[in-house]
């Protein structure tokens, strides 16, 4: 009897450590089904594109490694796209490996996140410098023409000929904001300068924009601000060939989007003719509106705009290099009567007037 009862109890006792096991176990899986995971598709630029991509997949780092996410499955990563017939084929692929959170990089992903979210209304996405009217899309735009208008500061009190360009990629309302911004804040500071606006018709033509600044900086021109994509590597190009020929010539370029300034180093010296630049925080918009849609708030539907305020837009750290400890007091100043709403940065030519 006494084996007996010995048998039983441990069978008992097996079966409460199985069942407490059981439990244990899944205890221990059910944080997994509780990560809130997220991830992105590149568009054609790839992920090292040392611009949108890059900074995207730097802020979704950033937001897992604080969540304490693994790269992978259930916790963040990114699908490279070598083509625009790549882009809803990851989108799909992403929706299928169950990320709560999706980001579509980039305006040449409208299309692509407009479709899928179409066909998956029960899934979250969101999309970077495009707007996609859908309940189940929130769509991230920067205020450039707040960071463009405090590159304008620079320019304004850096010139030392009065006469200062900007270079456009495709004449469209974005890029209208960069020129209006960046008129008004050269203008707030030096009423004397003159800016001269010029626009190369495409993003992608770097002889265009070199033939461009070539003429500007033949009529005089000191500093030019480009907001024309690979036309401005144009630019970065002739400024650096007449750095070259003549050394003491002072002419400058303002970048754009991110920290252009090695872009503009001059072979064989220390110098870059590199301003200042504007840089657009895509790490700092991903990162916040996937922390917003962990706690239960995405904008679904809605426009989230950064600006000045939300620390989306400013002036490079390299602007150090170049510019003068006064000059970037005042630009300091300026940034701070935006943000307190003491002075408004123009997005149109006619609110320049």
């Amino acid at each position: 009897m006494k084996k007996k009862r010995f048998g039983l109890s441990m069978s008992l006792l097996l079966t409460a450590g199985l069942i407490l096991g059981g439990c244990g176990q899944q205890g221990q899986e059910e944080p997994k089904t509780d990560e809130f995971s997220v991830a992105m598709v590149t568009d054609m630029g790839g992920i090292d594109d040392k611009s949108f991509n890059q900074s995207a997949w730097e802020g979704i780092q950033k937001f897992g490694k604080e969540n304490g996410l693994k790269k992978g499955k259930g916790g963040y990563d990114y699908l490279q796209s070598k083509g625009d017939a790549d882009y809803a084929t990851n989108l799909n692929k992403l929706v299928r490996n169950d990320f709560d959170l999706i980001f579509g990089i980039g305006y040449l992903m409208t299309d692509a996140i407009t479709e899928i979210a179409e066909q998956k209304p029960d899934n979250k996405f969101a999309i970077v410098d495009s707007v996609v009217k859908k309940p189940n899309v929130a769509s991230i735009t920067f205020k450039e023409h707040e960071g463009s208008f405090l590159v304008g500061v620079v320019a304004g009190l850096m010139t030392k000929t009065n006469k200062i360009g900007f270079v456009g990629g495709v004449e469209l309302p974005l890029i209208e904001k960069f020129e209006s911004g960046f008129i008004a804040g050269v203008k707030a500071v030096n009423p004397n300068a003159t800016v001269t606006v010029q626009y190369a018709g495409a993003f992608d033509k770097a002889d265009k924009g070199k033939a461009i600044a070539s003429s500007m900086y033949a009529s005089g021109v000191d500093i030019i601000y480009h907001a024309a994509g690979g036309t401005g590597n144009g630019v970065f190009s002739e400024a650096i060939d007449l750095k070259k020929q003549d050394p003491n010539k002072e002419i400058w370029v303002i970048g754009v989007d991110r920290d252009q300034y090695e872009e503009g180093k001059v072979p064989g010296t220390d110098k870059s003719v590199t301003l200042t630049s504007m840089v657009k925080r895509v790490d700092v918009a991903v990162y916040d509106l996937a922390t917003k849609t962990k706690n239960g708030n995405f904008p679904g539907g809605q426009v989230v705009e950064y600006g000045l305020k939300e620390d989306g837009v400013g002036i490079a750290p390299t602007t150090k290099n170049n510019v003068p400890e006064d000059v970037l007091k005042k630009v300091d100043e300026w940034k701070q009567k935006i943000i307190n709403g003491e002075v408004k940065a123009p997005t149109t030519r006619a609110e320049l007037k």
